[in-house]
């Protein structure tokens, strides 16, 4: 399906949002870094299976195509989490979560990984949530303007649904975050609200990992 838009990214903001990308996910690992062998080690001892887990997830979308990529989190479920039932939304005290998996989903620190997608250019720091491709074709058929929501920008470790919504549980949840996308790429539009919102999205974030309102 071919995408349009009638809001182009400002091409300023594109570059500065990129360069900002690198120089805090660079920042990020070099402050994150002692943790990673932290939480290696509390994975390892609650639950057999990798440190980290990669999963396929649906990038930003082309005018012609949606890139793919791999995305990278720290494992917070059993390894035969979805081996009977296949792709699935988590829940609320899902029971494939692990006791570690629980409590670095609450804190968000399983996404610490995902600081190497942004290097390679696969995620921005702030954007939508990449979906998975067994749940793509599902949303977009029911949900309108839900491939919209990446076009031309790079999914994010947060965003402004992530921070005020959390986790996907099912299909609405989904439907009523494709609001927040839109208005985040909106902001993108000049470099002033980019970095107004950036802000006030990481603002929200360390207060959800402080508080540990992660799912």
């Amino acid at each position: 399906m071919k995408l349009n838009r009638n809001m182009d990214i400002d091409p300023i903001t594109a570059k500065s949002k990129r360069l900002f990308d690198i120089v805090l996910s660079v920042i990020g690992l070099g402050l994150t870094l002692p943790l990673f062998p932290l939480i290696a080690l509390a994975i390892k001892l609650d639950s057999p299976g990798p440190i980290l887990f990669s999963q396929m997830r649906i990038g930003k979308a082309m005018p012609d195509r949606s890139l793919i990529f791999n995305m990278l989190k720290f494992r917070t479920m059993r390894i035969d989490a979805e081996a009977m039932s296949g792709a699935t939304w988590a829940t609320k005290q899902d029971p494939r979560v692990t006791r570690v998996g629980r409590f670095l989903r609450k804190t968000r620190l399983d996404e610490l990984p995902q600081f190497l997608n942004v290097l390679m250019g696969d995620m921005s720091l702030v954007g939508p949530r990449p979906e998975r491709p067994g749940f793509y074709q599902k949303l977009e058929t029911a949900i309108p303007y839900f491939a919209e929501r990446t076009y031309g920008v790079l999914p994010g470790i947060t965003g402004l649904a992530q921070v005020n919504q959390g986790y996907d549980t099912c299909i609405d949840d989904v439907r009523s975050k494709v609001g927040f996308d839109h208005s985040y790429a909106l902001s993108l539009s000049s470099p002033l609200s980019w970095i107004k919102m950036d802000c006030y999205i990481a603002f929200k974030t360390i207060v959800v990992m402080v508080c540990g309102r992660g799912q």
